[in-house]
């Protein structure tokens, strides 16, 4: 059970932070379009924001491999 667990956590983990990734870039590249001289600092918060969506894939495998261990 604790494989099917790791699995199903993964699996959540991995659709999220793809759907996260999508939508901080869409966003992005929107006020991008709106106000090209601000492209520096978007371009700043956008890579802190995908580096706080891939921290959830993270967690999610460190998780998965204490359902694991149990």
């Amino acid at each position: 059970m604790g494989v099917i667990a790791a699995g199903i956590a993964m699996a959540g983990a991995a659709i999220g932070a793809g759907i996260g990734d999508g939508i901080v870039i869409s966003k992005f590249i929107e006020g991008m379009a709106r106000q090209p001289e601000m492209t520096g600092q978007l371009r700043t918060n956008m890579f802190i924001g995908v580096g706080l969506v891939e921290a959830l894939p993270i967690i999610s495998l460190v998780l998965s491999f204490v359902y694991m261990a149990k």
